[in-house]
Protein backbone atom coordinates (compact mmCIF):
# COMPACT_ATOMS: atom_id res chain seq x y z
CA UNK A 1 0.00 0.00 0.00
CA UNK A 2 1.36 3.44 -0.97
CA UNK A 3 1.77 6.46 1.27
CA UNK A 4 -1.40 8.09 2.52
CA UNK A 5 -2.41 11.28 0.74
CA UNK A 6 -1.79 14.52 2.61
CA UNK A 7 -4.68 16.27 0.84
CA UNK A 8 -7.62 16.21 3.30
CA UNK A 9 -10.08 15.90 0.41
CA UNK A 10 -8.36 12.78 -0.86
CA UNK A 11 -7.80 11.09 2.51
CA UNK A 12 -11.28 9.59 2.72
CA UNK A 13 -11.20 7.64 -0.53
CA UNK A 14 -11.91 4.33 1.21
CA UNK A 15 -15.45 5.38 2.11
CA UNK A 16 -18.40 4.42 -0.06
CA UNK A 17 -19.35 8.05 -0.59
CA UNK A 18 -18.10 9.41 -3.88
CA UNK A 19 -18.24 13.08 -2.89
CA UNK A 20 -16.25 14.54 -0.04
CA UNK A 21 -18.19 16.65 2.48
CA UNK A 22 -16.72 20.04 3.41
CA UNK A 23 -17.96 22.48 6.05
CA UNK A 24 -16.63 26.05 6.13
CA UNK A 25 -17.09 27.89 9.42
CA UNK A 26 -16.64 31.50 10.48
CA UNK A 27 -18.22 33.59 13.19
CA UNK A 28 -21.11 35.36 11.43
CA UNK A 29 -21.56 33.13 8.35
CA UNK A 30 -22.19 36.29 6.38
CA UNK A 31 -19.00 36.84 4.37
CA UNK A 32 -15.89 34.61 4.35
CA UNK A 33 -17.56 31.23 4.86
CA UNK A 34 -20.38 32.07 2.44
CA UNK A 35 -17.90 33.10 -0.27
CA UNK A 36 -15.93 29.89 0.35
CA UNK A 37 -19.10 27.81 0.06
CA UNK A 38 -19.88 29.43 -3.29
CA UNK A 39 -16.32 28.92 -4.51
CA UNK A 40 -16.35 25.24 -3.53
CA UNK A 41 -19.61 24.83 -5.45
CA UNK A 42 -18.30 26.55 -8.57
CA UNK A 43 -14.73 25.28 -8.59
CA UNK A 44 -15.44 21.84 -7.16
CA UNK A 45 -17.82 21.08 -10.03
CA UNK A 46 -19.74 18.47 -8.04
CA UNK A 47 -16.65 16.77 -6.57
CA UNK A 48 -17.49 18.03 -3.08
CA UNK A 49 -20.63 18.57 -1.09
CA UNK A 50 -20.21 21.84 0.77
CA UNK A 51 -21.99 23.76 3.51
CA UNK A 52 -21.12 26.82 5.56
CA UNK A 53 -22.07 27.84 9.07
CA UNK A 54 -21.34 30.37 11.79
CA UNK A 55 -20.52 30.02 15.45
CA UNK A 56 -22.65 33.18 16.00
CA UNK A 57 -24.50 33.73 12.68
CA UNK A 58 -25.70 37.20 11.75
CA UNK A 59 -28.81 35.86 10.01
CA UNK A 60 -28.00 37.66 6.75
CA UNK A 61 -25.45 37.44 3.97
CA UNK A 62 -23.38 40.59 3.51
CA UNK A 63 -24.27 42.39 0.23
CA UNK A 64 -20.58 42.69 -0.71
CA UNK A 65 -20.16 38.93 -0.30
CA UNK A 66 -23.07 38.48 -2.70
CA UNK A 67 -21.39 40.94 -5.07
CA UNK A 68 -18.27 38.73 -5.14
CA UNK A 69 -20.33 35.53 -5.47
CA UNK A 70 -22.07 37.03 -8.50
CA UNK A 71 -18.72 36.59 -10.33
CA UNK A 72 -19.34 32.82 -10.22
CA UNK A 73 -21.78 30.63 -12.16
CA UNK A 74 -23.92 29.99 -9.04
CA UNK A 75 -27.16 31.50 -7.81
CA UNK A 76 -26.24 34.04 -5.08
CA UNK A 77 -29.79 33.79 -3.71
CA UNK A 78 -29.22 30.23 -2.47
CA UNK A 79 -26.87 31.28 0.34
CA UNK A 80 -28.15 31.91 3.85
CA UNK A 81 -26.52 32.58 7.20
CA UNK A 82 -26.84 29.45 9.37
CA UNK A 83 -25.67 28.35 12.79
CA UNK A 84 -23.09 25.61 13.21
CA UNK A 85 -25.46 23.73 15.51
CA UNK A 86 -28.27 23.80 12.91
CA UNK A 87 -25.99 22.57 10.11
CA UNK A 88 -24.60 19.75 12.23
CA UNK A 89 -28.07 18.76 13.41
CA UNK A 90 -29.43 18.65 9.83
CA UNK A 91 -26.47 16.64 8.53
CA UNK A 92 -27.00 12.90 8.31
CA UNK A 93 -23.35 12.20 7.44
CA UNK A 94 -20.21 13.54 9.10
CA UNK A 95 -18.07 16.12 7.34
CA UNK A 96 -14.76 14.90 5.92
CA UNK A 97 -13.15 18.30 6.33
CA UNK A 98 -13.96 21.41 8.34
CA UNK A 99 -12.25 24.66 7.38
CA UNK A 100 -12.36 27.58 9.79
CA UNK A 101 -11.77 30.94 8.13
CA UNK A 102 -11.48 33.10 11.23
CA UNK A 103 -9.71 32.73 14.56
CA UNK A 104 -12.86 33.13 16.66
CA UNK A 105 -14.61 30.25 14.87
CA UNK A 106 -11.51 28.07 15.20
CA UNK A 107 -11.76 28.47 18.97
CA UNK A 108 -15.53 27.86 19.06
CA UNK A 109 -16.06 24.72 16.93
CA UNK A 110 -16.47 22.42 19.92
CA UNK A 111 -19.55 20.50 18.68
CA UNK A 112 -17.44 18.80 16.00
CA UNK A 113 -16.31 15.22 16.56
CA UNK A 114 -12.69 15.07 17.76
CA UNK A 115 -11.57 12.98 14.76
CA UNK A 116 -12.82 15.54 12.19
CA UNK A 117 -10.08 16.71 9.83
CA UNK A 118 -9.67 20.46 10.22
CA UNK A 119 -7.89 23.23 8.39
CA UNK A 120 -7.59 26.79 9.65
CA UNK A 121 -7.33 29.70 7.24
CA UNK A 122 -7.41 32.77 9.51
CA UNK A 123 -8.52 35.55 7.19
CA UNK A 124 -9.25 39.17 8.15
CA UNK A 125 -12.96 40.01 8.30
CA UNK A 126 -13.78 42.09 5.22
CA UNK A 127 -17.03 43.18 6.87
CA UNK A 128 -15.02 45.02 9.54
CA UNK A 129 -14.41 47.85 7.07
CA UNK A 130 -16.98 50.64 7.33
CA UNK A 131 -15.91 52.77 4.35
CA UNK A 132 -17.54 51.34 1.21
CA UNK A 133 -14.54 51.34 -1.14
CA UNK A 134 -12.25 49.89 1.53
CA UNK A 135 -14.85 47.22 2.25
CA UNK A 136 -15.28 46.41 -1.45
CA UNK A 137 -11.49 46.07 -1.81
CA UNK A 138 -11.30 43.88 1.31
CA UNK A 139 -14.10 41.60 0.07
CA UNK A 140 -12.42 41.24 -3.32
CA UNK A 141 -9.04 40.43 -1.73
CA UNK A 142 -10.61 37.87 0.63
CA UNK A 143 -12.52 36.26 -2.25
CA UNK A 144 -9.31 36.00 -4.30
CA UNK A 145 -7.38 34.40 -1.42
CA UNK A 146 -10.20 31.90 -0.87
CA UNK A 147 -10.34 31.10 -4.59
CA UNK A 148 -6.60 30.39 -4.61
CA UNK A 149 -6.66 28.22 -1.49
CA UNK A 150 -9.75 26.28 -2.57
CA UNK A 151 -8.26 25.78 -6.01
CA UNK A 152 -5.05 24.47 -4.43
CA UNK A 153 -7.02 22.18 -2.14
CA UNK A 154 -9.12 20.74 -4.96
CA UNK A 155 -6.01 19.88 -6.93
CA UNK A 156 -3.29 21.36 -9.06
CA UNK A 157 -5.27 20.84 -12.25
CA UNK A 158 -8.44 22.37 -10.87
CA UNK A 159 -10.36 22.54 -14.09
CA UNK A 160 -10.18 19.47 -16.26
CA UNK A 161 -11.51 19.43 -19.79
CA UNK A 162 -13.01 16.02 -19.06
CA UNK A 163 -15.35 17.78 -16.64
CA UNK A 164 -16.57 19.99 -19.45
CA UNK A 165 -15.32 23.36 -18.23
CA UNK A 166 -12.75 25.38 -20.12
CA UNK A 167 -9.97 27.12 -18.12
CA UNK A 168 -10.80 30.42 -19.83
CA UNK A 169 -14.35 30.15 -18.51
CA UNK A 170 -13.10 29.85 -14.92
CA UNK A 171 -10.73 32.78 -15.46
CA UNK A 172 -13.71 34.83 -16.63
CA UNK A 173 -15.69 33.86 -13.49
CA UNK A 174 -12.90 35.11 -11.25
CA UNK A 175 -11.96 38.25 -13.15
Amino acid sequence: MGPRSTNPLRSNLVTKRTRQRVLVVCTGNSARSIMAEALFQALGQGAVEVASAGSAPTGRVHPLALEQISRLPVDPGQFTSKSLAAVLEASADPFDLVITVCDHAARHCDPLPADTTRLHWGLPDPAAHTEMEEARTAFSACFDVLAQRIGDLLGSDLVRRSQGVDRREVSEWLS
